[in-house]
């Protein structure tokens, strides 16, 4: 069975029992349901229910996919339900020794170096948001991104993000632990914080997902600029050819290129119109994993500068959270350490100013550069 019809056969059937069925997994790929009276009219399905998730179908089966109507009967049941949810990992932890290793192949400084401070058991909060987007144009896309980050400092963890929602789906469920007292996690965030993050992280994931809807609609629209400049273009030859052989009426040429270059202008912003692009990203769900890591504190120094920071090692995915980008939350690329405030961003962070070409951090002047003052 495929991983993704494997979640959505555990997924309905886990929704189906929590509701009052009776269910069980058959195969190839299928669950048999017995349904309650209120069940069947919400589902308007019958009394004895057999889906199939995968290619082939046992006999009497309906097909339930991501693309068949299923999912949206399914979404019924759980209206404003599921929209946030907490769940707490256990996992065995290597010796605190581990951890040198882990740091020498995973932290990278561009313009500071570091020393290793201390190892230590803790524990930690993943929040990771789900965002369905909708993208209209001439087409239209639809999709979803996930951003995930550690609330302890902010790192992005978009490269083992979906092993972390994975462990959730498959339903690995760890042995009786003893949850964490509220003091041994990282705090929520401010709502103000929260937001920052969220407008400067969000747009870059939906274009990187959009990146080649946003080519093929870049590819139409140089197409049809290029016919129609092409016909203008003649449209405009022929008449300067008229002019230049002084045949016909002078001014009612005249009159045809002025009509001509206006009918140009107004077909161009029509293409515009036709290809501008609307996004809209709602939030769709928010997680959050509780889950034991080593804490690694690192001594990170700039020249005459130094400051401490923490980063965890997840048992899950067996790797170091990335060093934070503090202006963008990228998750992916090298990172720089500024010479103010050491703050540790990518380099899009600390590129140099567009108009006097100084560089600066972004995150101790956000708005403006200190040099010459242009906004970026």
């Amino acid at each position: 069975m495929s991983g993704s019809a494997n979640r959505f056969r555990n997924f309905t059937a886990s929704l189906l029992e929590y509701e009052g069925a009776l269910v069980e997994r058959i195969e190839p790929e299928s669950l048999e349901a017995m349904l309650p009276g209120n069940l069947r009219e919400q589902l308007q399905a019958p009394e004895f229910l057999r889906l199939g998730f995968a290619a082939d179908l046992p006999p009497n089966a309906q097909r339930a996919s991501l693309e068949s109507d299923w999912l949206e009967r399914l979404s019924r049941l759980l209206v404003n339900r599921g929209e946030q949810f907490k769940f707490f990992a256990d996992a065995l932890l290597p010796p605190l020794s581990y951890a040198d290793h882990a740091v020498a192949r995973s932290v990278t400084l561009q313009n500071a170096v570091y020393r290793l401070v201390s190892v230590e058991r803790a524990w930690t909060r993943y929040q990771i948001l789900l965002f369905r987007y909708t993208a209209i144009s001439d087409e239209k896309r639809e999709g979803m991104i996930k951003f995930g980050f550690n609330l302890l400092q902010g790192s992005a963890i978009d490269e083992f993000v979906e092993q972390l929602l994975s462990n959730i789906l498959e339903g690995v469920t760890p042995r009786a632990m003893a949850k964490p007292a509220a003091h041994q996690l990282p705090e929520d965030w401010p709502a103000p914080r929260l937001q920052e993050v969220l407008t400067r992280a969000v747009p870059h994931r939906v274009n990187t997902q959009l990146r080649q809807f946003l080519n093929g609609m870049q590819r139409r629209l140089d197409r049809d600029l290029a016919r129609l400049h092409e016909y203008f273009t003649g449209l405009h030859q022929e008449s300067l050819l008229r002019l230049k052989k002084q045949k016909g009426d002078s001014a009612r040429e005249r009159l045809r290129l002025d009509t001509a270059t206006r009918e140009y202008q107004a077909k161009v912003a029509d293409l515009k119109q036709k290809y501008d692009l609307r996004v809209n990203v709602e939030l769709s769900q928010a997680l959050e994993i509780v889950c034991p890591v080593q804490r690694i504190t690192l001594l990170i120094k700039r020249r005459k500068g130094e400051r401490k920071i923490a980063l965890d090692w997840n048992p899950f995915s067996r790797l170091i959270d990335p060093l934070p980008c503090e202006w963008c939350y990228a998750a992916e690329g090298p990172r720089l350490v500024c010479d103010g405030a050491l703050h540790l961003t990518s380099p899009a962070g600390q590129a140099p100013c567009s108009q006097c070409g100084r560089e600066y951090c972004r995150v101790c002047s956000s708005r403006r550069c200190p040099k010459c003052g242009s906004e970026e």
